[in-house]
């Protein structure tokens, strides 16, 4: 947008650089005795006579809406800017938490894992103290059963 208006513009300075101007310098003698002066520029083009002062009140307008928009444009940018620093700083807060509750629930998880770890061990370990006395038992009667 901004480079169609200053395209828009240098053209409208070339136009008015190829005219033909011509300065008109006018006194008045007020009723007081002092003489005011009065300058005015008029450009001559081919088939027109065109006024530089309102040509230059075009091109003040013409900056003036430039720079409104510019402004405009870095108002936009800044709260573009503004929303995506917001998410991202969201978005790392959630993603820490999100890594916090994990880490939370692998040592539940681990725990777990460890605690059935060491039933299955002590399990085991009744399991073959039952198996090791029905073992002695056993040799005990096969022992009797063999002296007699």
């Amino acid at each position: 947008m901004k480079k169609n208006i200053l395209s828009a513009f240098m053209i409208a300075t070339l136009v008015v650089s190829c005219t033909k101007s011509t300065t008109k310098t006018e006194k008045v003698e007020n009723p007081d005795g002092s003489v005011t002066t009065t300058t005015t520029t008029v450009s001559e083009n081919g088939l027109a006579v065109v006024d530089t002062s309102k040509i230059n009140q075009a091109k003040e307008n013409a900056q003036t809406k430039i720079d409104e928009a510019g402004n405009k444009i870095d108002i936009a940018a800044q709260k573009a800017k503004d929303q995506i620093d917001e998410t991202a700083d969201k978005t790392k807060t959630d993603l820490h938490k999100a890594g916090q509750d994990i880490k939370t629930e692998a040592n539940k998880v681990g725990k777990d894992i460890k605690q059935g770890a060491q039933d299955v061990g002590q399990d085991a370990k009744e399991a073959a103290k039952k198996g090791a006395s029905k073992v002695e038992e056993a040799a005990k009667k096969l022992k009797e059963d063999l002296s007699k």
